[in-house]
């Protein structure tokens, strides 16, 4: 009874449509009153709990950089920079726009963020550019989601607590992912390009690389100083985290003199609604998550899978086919603190490197925030652009496909994560 209203009652009220948080919170008190575990003031300890951890401050201050580099003109001048370069080559526009979102991603780890900074910039140019406008936004909301696999990554950050990994190791296992996926999306983009007969850009000049290098060094400097301290040893993920604000606010303001303090309040205020609809999720999270575990759900679901003897690559793939589900239809703080609990323990028992897991998880509910019919990222490339959803969905498949190809190398070479934190020990 127990294990029905734990899983069945959330499922039934996300269909209800109902808030995800109270979907959460109402399994978690259905649920002890059922099994009489603990009294009900369990549900408010775990939800407060839940929040009160140092490396979760991380995500809000990660958020509100974001949004500082985003307005501030940081991502502006990333994105004229990689243009520089990349200039006179047949789909460079779109090239600029994925090595831009790696930029934005290496900066704040936050793929709504990375949609709305870059997509104001690069949809109208690609539009302008001869591309249809559901290739401009389907490429947009793909991108956006490269800013939560490559390091600093919110979703990395929530997986390393729940699943109590260190954040660094998953940060350095994250690198050779992201930069894989923005690679095959790459080699689709060139072939697009000359099949449509894209038109040139200007061609590469020194000039203007010296120019744009000139104004774009501060923003290129961004992500030295959050990894850089962070692999230096001088500062924690969370405190990189607020290094990286710091930056953001000294650089917007008084390098380049595009946010005024008053500016910067607005951003604050606004950065605080959209962090205040994340960590209410995770503290509903954080309590579901609890009970779930006490419940000792876990270890019959880890002894029921170890019964049927599956091959590790059979349980990995319905691993994956399990993530992308609920990748699609929650967001990823949500779907992280409910399935880690579940699936860590299966994975350790299947022989699977924990934070080789983190990663095949990242990049799962990284496609998720574009994956049709509720992906995260096509709704605010929607709401953003005023692209249709049913055209976003068709131009999304492509980006789809290259995701899912880039998923089933990373699942199954697990080199491709590792092989940087053996080079680091």
């Amino acid at each position: 009874m127990a294990v029905l209203t734990l899983i069945l009652l959330p499922i039934v009220l996300l269909a209800l449509g109902t808030p995800i948080y109270v979907a959460l919170i109402a399994a978690a008190g259905a649920g002890l009153l059922a099994t009489g575990s603990a009294p009900i003031d369990a549900v408010h300890i775990a939800m407060f709990g839940g929040l009160d951890n140092f490396p979760l401050l991380a995500i809000p201050l990660f958020i509100f950089a974001g949004e500082i580099m985003g307005r501030g003109g940081l991502a502006r001048r990333l994105v004229e920079w990689a243009l520089s370069i990349i200039g006179g080559v047949r789909g460079s526009l779109a090239l600029a726009t994925i090595a831009s979102s790696e930029l934005f991603g290496a900066m704040s780890g936050s793929s709504v963020g990375c949609v709305a900074a870059i997509g104001r910039l690069m949809v109208p140019a690609l539009k302008g550019r001869g591309y249809d406008s559901a290739f401009a936004g389907s490429l947009i909301a793909s991108c956006g989601s490269i800013a939560v696999i490559i390091p600093p990554s919110i979703p990395m950050i929530i997986y390393g607590i729940a699943a109590q990994q260190s954040v660094p190791m998953l940060f350095l296992a994250g690198i050779v992912p992201g930069l894989l996926i923005g690679a095959l999306i790459s080699v689709y983009l060139l072939v697009y390009a000359r099949i449509k007969v894209i038109p040139l850009t200007d061609g590469m000049r020194w000039e203007n690389i010296w120019a744009t290098t000139r104004e774009a060094v501060w923003s290129l400097f961004a992500p030295v100083v959050v990894l850089g301290g962070i692999y230096g040893g001088i500062f924690t993920p969370t405190e990189a985290a607020g290094i990286a604000c710091i930056y953001a606010i000294f650089v917007a303001h008084f390098i380049y003199h595009e946010l005024s303090w008053q500016d910067i309040w607005q951003t604050a205020l606004d950065s605080a609604l959209l962090i205040s609809q994340i960590l209410i999720i995770v503290a509903a999270a954080s309590a579901y998550s609890w009970l779930v575990t006490t419940s000792g759900f876990p270890a019959k679901l880890v002894g029921l899978i170890a019964d049927q003897h599956l091959q590790t690559w059979l349980i990995l793939l319905t691993i994956n086919v399990v993530l992308l589900f609920f990748g699609s239809v929650l967001e990823p703080p949500a779907a992280i603190l409910i399935l880690t609990p579940l699936l860590a323990p299966m994975m350790q028992q299947a022989g699977v490197d924990q934070i080789h897991f983190g990663i095949i998880v990242t990049v799962n509910l990284a496609i998720g925030l574009f994956m049709p019919p509720f992906g995260l990222n096509i709704f605010a490339t929607h709401a953003l652009f005023g692209i249709p959803l049913p055209q976003l969905y068709r131009g999304i498949v492509p980006f789809l496909v290259i995701y899912l190809i880039a998923l089933a190398l990373i699942t199954y070479i697990p080199a491709i994560t590792l092989f940087p934190l053996r080079l680091m020990h």
